[in-house]
């Protein structure tokens, strides 16, 4: 093999390591909440061209995230064990030249949303803001989970913005547009972050901790246990409501009955607060997720 294309072909296992390429949790986590609502918002008919928009907008979105989270982050990794070898922490890879593909990466989310209507087209505006302020939330705010979940269920109202269709660019006419069902699904979406991204944290504590991030597992204290399952409570409890106040029947039922005993698994590997497991229960949430996803759309499709 020629010295020029082991080169590249190097440069190209850093970018993937650097977007989490083999580690899809994250964006699964991104992208069942939104095509659930995007079912939900088309009645079970949402068409493929709004399918692909979201899903690869989702991975492509995540993945620039993961760029900026890591060049925002890259003082703060080094002295975490899990994340010391991330590419821009550990030296690899040039804070520009990650900065310059996580743009790149965003651009063509862009291009995608610009392929739907002018309110997803405005939305995504804001989601990109608050996406750009997590990782500065960490040394502010107790609980920067929030500002995450409020990151990761943006594509909740634009994927109703997308299927219920618009051509207005006012901010106010957007927001009064939405139904009040894709406010309820974000906000209930809003808990289930900060259930999974709980125990995210609590894999890190005492990095964190040494290093001074704020985070919900330390905020929480010895109540993390606890607070992981009382969010993941209000958000079954509300995600549940609501299916069923747009009609969502039996289908939907044991989706979410999936969901619950999955969430009821998570609690028996996080109760001993090991790392180990602590992180296994975060990587597996992508099949809680999947599970109200594939309750909805089966439940959609035998109507």
């Amino acid at each position: 093999m020629r010295p020029a294309a082991t080169a590249a072909r190097s440069r190209l296992a850093i970018y993937l390591d650097l977007i989490r390429w083999n580690r899809p949790a994250g964006w699964l986590l991104l992208l069942w909440p939104t095509l659930s609502a995007l079912w939900i918002a088309s009645d079970g008919r949402p068409g493929w061209h709004l399918v692909a928009v979201f899903t690869l907008g989702t991975i492509l979105m995540r993945s620039a995230g993961c760029c900026a989270n890591d060049v925002a982050d890259r003082e703060f990794d080094r002295h975490v064990r899990r994340t010391a070898q991330r590419p821009v922490t550990s030296g690899e890879l040039p804070v520009r030249e990650a900065l310059l593909v996580g743009a790149a990466l965003a651009l063509l989310a862009f291009l995608l949303v610009l392929t739907t209507n002018p309110p997803t087209i405005a939305l995504s505006f804001f989601a990109l803001g608050v996406a750009l302020a997590y990782p500065f939330a960490k040394r502010v705010f107790a609980m920067p989970q929030a500002v995450l979940g409020v990151a990761f269920s943006f594509g909740i109202p634009m994927a109703f913005t997308a299927a219920l269709g618009g051509s207005d660019w006012k901010l106010s006419t957007l927001l009064a547009a939405l139904p009040p069902v894709a406010w309820g699904l974000f906000v209930s979406n809003l808990f289930w972050v900060l259930a999974y991204d709980t125990e995210y944290a609590m894999v890190d504590r005492e990095d964190d901790l040494r290093i001074g991030i704020k985070t919900s597992a330390i905020t929480l204290g010895k109540w993390d246990v606890a607070g992981v399952m009382g969010f993941y409570c209000v958000y079954i409890f509300s995600w549940t409501l609501l299916g069923v106040r747009v009609g969502l029947g039996h289908w939907f039922m044991l989706g979410m009955a999936a969901a619950t005993a999955q969430a009821v698994w998570h609690y028996l590997l996080i109760r001993n607060r090991r790392r180990e497991e602590c992180f296994k229960a975060f990587r597996q949430n992508h099949w809680l997720g999947f599970a109200v996803f594939a309750g909805t759309v089966v439940d959609l499709a035998l109507r």
